[in-house]
């Protein structure tokens, strides 16, 4: 079968091969066949090193497909039946999942470190545990969530990773009150999942914040009162909150430069929410006074800081009512042997998702 492989942590393109195979197939296990797949910009962090990812390895993390084979042990999946990939499944019995905090479970993370594919050459992994720019991807079976019939392939990607992110944010992690005014800096497909959580919390302000003007318009688009460039961010909050900082920060870049602008625009006593996912020796830096003395709340937000099985329902739910829109996010869409065209669409900022079809 077909997939995209990188050989090496640093490449910044992609080689798709039709020699590779997906392997692990067993009890508890179920095999699917990919249909859609998103790109998110954590697959090229992957790629450049920013997140820690054994090569070679098949990137993609957020798809859906169908299922083809279905492993001893396994109840309530059979084949054929329509499903989302979810990258990060909870066990149900570790100490984050009896506290209700399954998207902190490490279960899915084991996975990681077993090749997911093989060809000739060797061994080859699938991106946290998955691998979905493949035509076929073995998995545990807490990694298929059935989907309704009514839920496109590429809808129902999206919302596997990035729309669960973003919504999730604003939803679960920062609680947005209404009537608050927000700020969120990085605007692709998760940036633009918060601005639509914000929006539906009711935020009265929602100011989007991203160097690409294309990604700057779209943003309008999606339920931002305004959209600003980095430099015009002081502006804004000097307009807007009249210098005091906004009720709630979205960080979307995984960066501690602009964690730390995002920092210095949430108001004191506000909420900085940091959604994106960095490097491990980029560090924040904050002093011991102002952490103190500014009572700013920090809240990580790893997938959208919720039970990820209630958020995928409640997005489809969302989506069905029209209350959010996931179509327009997916701006541009590729088949698989186009694979770096994407990622040079993701680089450039040109697009907000771009979906892989397979």
């Amino acid at each position: 079968m077909r997939a995209a492989v990188l050989h090496e942590t640093g490449q910044d393109k992609l080689e798709v091969l039709d020699d590779i195979e997906a392997v692990g197939f067993g009890p508890g296990k179920v095999k699917i066949r990919v249909r859609a797949t998103g790109l998110c910009h954590s697959d090229v962090s992957a790629m450049n090193g920013v997140l820690p990812q054994p090569a070679p390895f098949v990137p993609g993390h957020e798809g859906a497909g169908e299922i083809i084979d279905v492993g001893d042990g396994v109840g309530g999946l059979t084949v054929g039946q329509r499903v989302l990939v979810c990258w990060l499944p909870a066990c149900g019995a570790c100490p984050a999942c009896k506290r209700g905090q399954t998207q902190l479970c490490l279960a899915g993370f084991m996975n990681a470190g077993t090749p997911n594919f093989k060809r000739p050459g060797g061994d080859v992994f699938g991106f946290a545990g998955t691998g979905t720019f493949a035509e076929e991807v073995v998995v545990d079976a807490g990694c298929a969530v059935p989907i309704p019939d009514d839920v496109p392939f590429d809808i129902a990607a999206l919302i596997g990773c990035g729309v669960t992110t973003g919504l999730g944010s604003a939803i679960n992690t920062a609680d947005v009150a209404a009537g608050s005014s927000v700020a969120v800096i990085g605007c692709g497909g998760v940036g633009i999942s918060a601005i639509q959580g914000a929006r539906l919390k009711g935020a009265a302000q929602i100011v989007a914040v991203d160097p690409v003007a294309s990604r700057r318009e779209a943003a309008l688009k999606f339920g931002a009162t305004e959209a600003v460039s980095p430099d015009g961010l002081a502006d804004a909050k000097q307009r807007i909150t009249a210098g005091e900082g906004f009720d709630y920060v979205f960080e979307v870049v995984g960066k501690s430069a602009t964690a730390r602008t995002a920092y210095e625009t949430t108001r004191r006593g506000g909420t900085l929410v940091v959604v994106g996912a960095g490097a491990m020796d980029d560090m924040l830096q904050l002093n011991m006074f102002e952490l103190f003395f500014d009572e700013k709340r920090i809240l990580p937000s790893m997938y959208g800081g919720g039970d990820v099985l209630a958020s995928y329902e409640r997005a489809i739910a969302l989506w069905r009512a029209g209350r959010i829109d996931l179509e327009s996010l997916i701006t541009h869409r590729v088949p698989l042997a186009e694979i770096n065209e994407a990622l040079d669409q993701m680089r450039t900022g040109s697009a907000l998702r771009t979906c892989i079809e397979l």
